[in-house]
């Protein structure tokens, strides 16, 4: 068990981000840049202290992080005072994109966000190259980056295991190479690593036993900046995972409002964020979130936008 152990909590909002990467195509209409932005700024004031609400993924895999609408999203939240926007980067062409929408210090100030994934066959089908590859090319942006002065986090993706296609059962990756992707990108600069269970594979005791092999591979070592990403068909299981995590030190977490998003690769929904912040408040355990606000957001969000989304997928 690591003795360095974070008190504060950081807990990310990921909705607009993640739902915006898997909204039906008929649905876009509703999911408007207005909702996202209004969507954003709501999130800020219930206190959160990052909100995801970008992704350069190519429009064609993500039709609501088309260019139009994107610049339309980045010109109207402007530069918040009271948290931090994080835009989405998957490759160099998405960092270019990421540059030429004036998101470096002196512009919008965004964090960018990286990510690949611990395990070969799912960052072939999610990224298009090998680890090595997308490594090579995602430190090169970081080293870039770090010139420009631009903040940057990165995740990894199924650190937990990959459920691999036609039933070939859970392949997890190599815990020492992880390690040393982790010691990589800390070396480099990122402000976060952030692990992430990207099908919801890991019970809480796979959680607990693979947290506690790459903390102590790492002697404790940089835990206030690791986070942890769960996916889940449960949310409940979900939250469940997060609460071993919090146990082994962890601080930094990501949810979504009504548990939304997922991967275009077959990953479920996220941990709904409106339960993680209860979970941790009915134990003591202090957000900084204003609840009320979320819940409120959360069962607007539910009403107002997902349902008519889903009537609408259904009629298509």
């Amino acid at each position: 068990m690591p003795e360095n152990r974070a008190e504060k909590l950081w807990i990310t909002d990921v909705t607009l981000r993640e739902y915006g990467q898997n909204v039906p195509h008929d649905s876009i209409e509703i999911f408007t840049p207005e909702v996202r932005v209004k969507t954003a700024l709501a999130l800020f004031d219930a206190g959160f202290p990052g909100v995801e609400v970008l992704s350069f993924v190519h429009e064609k895999v993500a039709p609501a992080m088309n260019k139009k609408d994107l610049t339309r999203i980045i010109s109207r939240l402007g530069r918040p005072k009271n948290g931090r926007l994080i835009s989405l980067v998957p490759n160099m062409t998405g960092y270019r994109r990421f540059l030429e929408a004036d998101l470096g210090p002196d512009g919008y100030n965004h964090t960018m966000g990286l990510f690949f994934s611990a395990v070969e066959a799912h960052n072939v089908a999610n990224l298009g190259k090998s680890i090595q590859e997308t490594v090579e090319d995602q430190a090169a942006i970081v080293r870039d980056a770090q010139k420009k002065g631009i903040p940057v986090i990165t995740c990894v993706s199924a650190t937990f295991g990959y459920l691999e296609p036609q039933g070939k059962g859970v392949t997890r990756p190599d815990y020492d190479k992880v390690c040393d992707y982790i010691d990589l990108f800390f070396d480099l600069g990122v402000q976060g690593v952030t692990l992430s269970d990207l099908q919801g594979v890991a019970t809480e005791e796979d959680t607990l036993e693979i947290l506690e092999l790459i903390l102590n591979k790492r002697k404790g070592k940089d835990v206030e900046r690791i986070g942890y990403h769960p996916h889940h068909v449960s949310g409940e299981r979900a939250i469940a995972n997060s609460r071993v995590a919090y146990d082994l030190g962890i601080r930094r977490f990501d949810a979504s409002l009504g548990g939304t998003g997922g991967c275009v690769t077959g990953a479920p929904g996220n941990q709904p964020t409106e339960g993680l912040i209860r979970s941790f408040e009915n134990s003591g355990i202090e957000t900084g979130v204003d609840i009320g606000k979320v819940l409120s957001l959360a069962e607007a969000i539910q009403k107002e936008l997902f349902a008519k989304i889903r009537l609408g997928a259904m009629r298509s």
